[in-house]
């Protein structure tokens, strides 16, 4: 396969070229794997990439740094192993991202296994749909576009991002009102703008879509016990295989879930301490950075090691951004470096396609101004 134009969320049948090779998206049912299928996909990313697995803001899993030779035989061995559907329509219609924290039988279960159902026509590449039907509300920051929640009375309501308030509807009616609102969203032209959010922005969402508040967002865990079961952080959210196997290995974990936060929840664990997770608060985690240069060709910047450099030192949270594309972190950050030419541009309260306050400064520079 060769190299593609940038652009979209690369997948298993579209993977994406980036600097240190081929980005190929595992996306999870449920955000869950065994601890086999956690073995294996650590093996095909040695064997068929440089070894390293992002974890997305949408929890799923990236093999990273596979060539055009190794590519086809990749592909083979996900679909074998079950980790990737064979037709790719069906593999792209996966787009549900659900609160990692559920349990067997309860709500958020039954409605990831009612959409997996679900014959989704045609949508813009990025666009996803949203549980966040447990216990508490922890996925408003999560990327999404058709948003299942409840409301403070724990009562289920389907809302489209970008507008405050959502429907009412019962459990079993959710697939058809689901099908309800994409065909709005498809009928009054959005596709054009590609996300809901921006859709919103130039045509009204009829207010029958706007009658019920979600409940209040609470905040999201610290890695250490969760659940009843234990967080483990991922710096910059990307690790190599061979410590993912230890973790899995050390911890005795019989299920690992892939959080859209750049940590991973371990069922039935025990605690532990591998090199390269965070089992405890760390000022690391609240930081964004792309794998900037060389990793990346659009990026002129190392990112990382002035990432980690700043980190617990700036104002708020820290985006370090290879380039102006902001691939890290879509929101609002109170700290952005941008990598410009090989030095950076800093923004504050704003993404790197803001207008920065200083330009071209130096990495010492950088390091002067917050150390």
């Amino acid at each position: 396969m060769s190299a593609q134009v940038k652009g979209w969320c690369p997948s298993a049948h579209r993977p994406m070229m980036s600097g240190d090779g081929l980005l190929v998206r595992v996306k999870l049912q449920k955000a869950r794997l065994d601890a086999d299928e956690v073995q294996t996909l650590c093996e095909l990313a040695e064997t068929f990439g440089n070894g390293m697995i992002d974890i997305t803001s949408r929890a799923n899993l990236q093999i990273r740094g596979v060539s055009d030779g190794t590519y086809p035989n990749l592909l083979d061995r996900l679909i074998a192993k079950g980790l990737v559907d064979a037709d790719p329509e069906k593999e792209a219609g996966r787009r549900v991202t659900v609160q990692p924290f559920w349990r067997a039988g309860d709500l958020t279960d039954r409605l990831a296994t009612a959409l997996e159902h679900m014959v989704l026509p045609d949508l813009p590449d990025k666009m996803g749909i949203v549980i966040d039907t447990g216990p508490e509300r922890l996925l408003s920051t999560v990327s999404g576009d058709f948003r299942l929640e409840t409301d403070a009375a724990g009562n289920l309501i389907l809302r489209a991002a970008g507008a405050l308030a959502g429907r009412p509807i019962s459990e079993n009616d959710a697939p058809e009102a689901l099908a309800d609102l994409i065909a709005w969203f498809l009928a009054t032209s959005g596709a054009h703008a590609g996300r809901m959010v921006r859709h919103l922005r130039q045509t009204a969402l009829p207010p029958e879509w706007q009658t019920r508040l979600p409940r209040h967002e609470a905040d999201r865990p610290d890695p250490g016990p969760a659940y009843g079961a234990h967080l483990y952080g991922v710096p910059f959210g990307q690790t190599d295989a061979a410590a993912l196997r230890a973790l899995m290995t050390t911890s005795k974990a019989s299920h690992l879930r892939v959080t859209p936060w750049r940590m991973l929840f371990l069922e039935d664990a025990r605690l532990v301490d591998v090199p390269g997770f965070f089992s405890t608060p760390n000022p690391l985690l609240g930081v964004a950075a792309c794998p900037g240069a060389p990793a990346c060709a659009q990026a002129t910047v190392d990112t990382r090691d002035l990432a980690r450099s700043l980190a617990g030192r700036t104002r708020g949270r820290l985006h370090v951004s290879g380039c102006d594309k902001g691939c890290a972190l879509r929101t609002p950050a109170a700290t952005t470096l941008v990598g410009r030419d090989g030095r950076f541009d800093l923004v504050q309260d704003g993404t790197p396609a803001d207008t920065p306050t200083k330009r071209g400064l130096t990495q010492a520079e950088v390091l002067e101004l917050f150390c």
